[in-house]
């Protein structure tokens, strides 16, 4: 008889049982209180970047209070060891070890010491201390010098106070995030350049050398919307700055919902929260009432691409990583919970009557090409909405019967603890999905199994979309339709063979993403599963390869090797892929550069230009030594 889970358990509960862990000792514990999740680094959430994020969020909070103008910045790939060195006014050096090591201690509590500022709860540098195998920081301040040592959070070396005869102050820190935390992690240099570019759209004047390369900003956000635009903007880039708000935004052609770069004193909040939501209900209600017309707010700010910062004192935000703001004022009530501070709403709605109202007066150009990008958007709306509806409930009818996607328990959308680990596999067939099934955490991941190759979406409409009832159950399942403030996961991971069709159909669903929801890749979402091609074992041990140098080594090392040619997912077994889908599995992430040109990359690749690709093809082939053909 299967035991009831409020059965009496046989074990003691004492005084023994309540246990005091030291600050270092419950961060290591507990990391995903201070961090979120773990991950490998593949994500550009994972927490070996908030730990680069925590300790140059120091950095800015000095140079916002008016104290250095640099910043250096050092990732060494190869040893896993960053470096980050300020010229602010540097840690005081009697309570450094205490402001690295003991939480609920620092001057950010202080707001006449630090104005505005992102670290907020004496956490973050902590953090890094606690979950790095090594951390080192040294303060340089008033012609004298300290530096610490830690390792796991526990203090090693102390150099004392020492005279400093450099004319600079401040502080570096230098660390290596713990591998028996973080596992065989790696940093992406895409991840970190663009978290820096961040850092100087949001702090016009301000010098970034990160890896000896120099990165400044001189206009702020537009600066940030003219290099992340995946296609020609439909009106000049309207660039607002008033007092602790800017924004900069525009409409671009072929996308459905509007897309936000939102910040909060330089904190990316990639989940939005209530200055996004304060925009978006503000931009709809100023554009409605310039163009006259009653059209909804999807409709208004369908195509919009905008990047929003505003400034407040003492945000607070949902979690400790800070992905989502809910503060409703520019300043934190008062103790006895009263506030006569403006609402964040009224404020950034009172710009937007000012501004926006009064540009689009003086800019008749974009007033015209805002009102046709509107129309054209309550066209297509009117167009969907019979299709959409017949679409949406045959959606639902079949996803009570519909064994493509078998769905996990834990979803992005929900405050689980566990959100941000959820993940679906987008595999082809049921042969690759079986496995997968049968392997999978049913708490944290889902599968979708598709039924071979989807439709090319490069040269269909959104209504063809909901007409084709495969990529009309994907966006539902993923719940994309209005946007990806709904996602239910976090990671949306193409799982298909590494051979002619799986790539092709990784360029299939790319292209579906791109057309229709770029903000799902654009934010980080979509990678691509590895899978072994190759297994090498004999009696004594089992490696898997990945590559034809993977598997060269691995022959050389196991003596009577037996070797296996995965032909496709099918043929790994539920025991064996278990362990590629774990917390250690190797995703690719979908990364889009800056300087990608994704209406072109698609034109040619997936548009019908058969006879110009297959010249490109037959130029670009090269002969293996195994006779086999693949594209160079």
């Amino acid at each position: 008889m299967e035991e009831d889970i409020f059965t009496p358990r046989n074990v003691d509960y004492n005084d023994d049982s309540i246990v005091h862990l030291e600050d270092m000792e419950h961060i290591r514990l507990r990391p995903g209180m201070y961090i979120g999740k773990l991950g490998d680094g593949s994500s550009h959430d994972d927490g070996i970047y908030v730990l680069i994020k925590e300790v140059i969020d120091n950095a800015i909070d000095e140079y916002t209070s008016g104290f250095g103008k640099k910043i250096e910045v050092k990732v060494d790939f190869a040893e896993r060891r960053v470096s980050i060195r300020d010229y602010g006014r540097g840690i005081p050096l009697g309570k450094l070890v205490e402001a690295v090591s003991k939480l609920n201690t620092g001057a950010k509590y202080d707001s006449k010491v630090f104005q505005k500022s992102v670290g907020l709860n004496g956490v973050g540098t902590k953090a890094v201390n606690a979950l790095s195998s090594f951390f080192q920081v040294q303060s340089f301040r008033d012609g004298k010098t300290r530096r610490v040592q830690f390792s796991d959070g526990k203090l090693v070396d102390d150099s004392g106070v020492a005279a400093y005869s450099g004319e600079d102050s401040g502080t570096l820190v230098e660390f290596i995030p713990d591998g028996k935390l973080f596992g065989n992690y790696h940093f992406i240099g895409e991840y970190v350049e663009r978290r820096i570019w961040n850092y100087c759209y949001l702090n016009r004047g301000l010098t970034i050398y990160y890896n000896d390369k120099r990165y400044y900003s001189k206009n702020g956000l537009l600066d940030l919307l003219e290099n992340n635009l995946q296609a020609d903007p439909l009106y000049p880039i309207i660039h607002i700055k008033d007092g602790d708000f800017e924004a900069a935004f525009t409409h671009v052609p072929g996308q459905n919902n509007d897309y936000y770069y939102s910040f909060v004193n330089g904190q990316h909040t990639t989940e939005g929260g209530t200055h996004q939501s304060a925009f978006r209900e503000g931009y709809a209600r100023v554009v409605k009432d310039f163009i006259k017309k009653d059209y909804t707010p999807e409709v208004i700010r369908g195509g919009l691409v905008c990047a929003l910062c505003v400034r407040i004192q003492e945000p607070v935000f949902e979690a400790q990583t800070k992905t989502k703001l809910g503060s409703t004022h520019l300043e934190p009530n008062k103790v006895d919970g009263s506030n006569d501070s403006p609402l964040l709403k009224t404020y950034i709605l009172d710009i937007l009557r000012n501004h926006l109202d009064n540009y689009l007066h003086i800019h008749p150009d974009t007033a015209d090409a805002l009102l046709a990008k509107i129309n054209a958007n309550e066209k297509e709306r009117k167009e969907i909405a019979g299709i959409k509806k017949v679409a949406r409930e045959a959606s639902k009818k079949a996803s009570l019967n519909n064994r493509k996607l078998r769905d996990c328990h834990v979803h992005y959308n929900t405050n689980h603890a566990r959100r941000l680990e959820s993940t679906i596999f987008i595999t082809e067939g049921d042969s690759a999905s079986g496995s997968i099934t049968k392997s999978r955490d049913v708490d944290t991941q889902a599968v979708f199994s598709l039924r071979g190759k989807p439709k090319n979406t490069y040269s269909i409409s959104k209504v063809d979309v909901y007409k084709n009832e495969e990529l009309n159950l994907l966006h539902n399942a993923l719940d994309i339709d209005d946007g990806i403030e709904n996602l239910r996961y976090n990671n949306v991971v193409i799982a298909t063979d590494a051979d002619v069709d799986g790539m092709h159909i990784r360029l299939l669903l790319l292209t579906f993403f791109l057309r229709f929801y770029p903000e799902l890749i654009q934010t980080g979402h979509v990678y691509i599963l590895q899978t072994p091609l190759f297994r090498v074992r004999n009696k004594q041990k089992t490696t898997y390869c990945y590559t034809d140098e993977e598997r060269v080594a691995a022959i050389q090392n196991t003596p009577h090797a037996e070797i296996t040619r995965f032909k496709g997912l099918g043929e790994i077994s539920p025991d064996e892929f278990k362990a590629f889908i774990n917390s250690d599995m190797r995703l690719d992430p979908v990364l889009l550069h800056k300087d990608f040109d994704t209406q072109g990359t698609l034109s040619f690749y997936m548009g019908e230009n058969s006879l110009e690709r297959r010249e490109f093809i037959m130029q670009n082939l090269r002969i293996e030594d195994d006779e086999s053909i693949v594209v160079a």
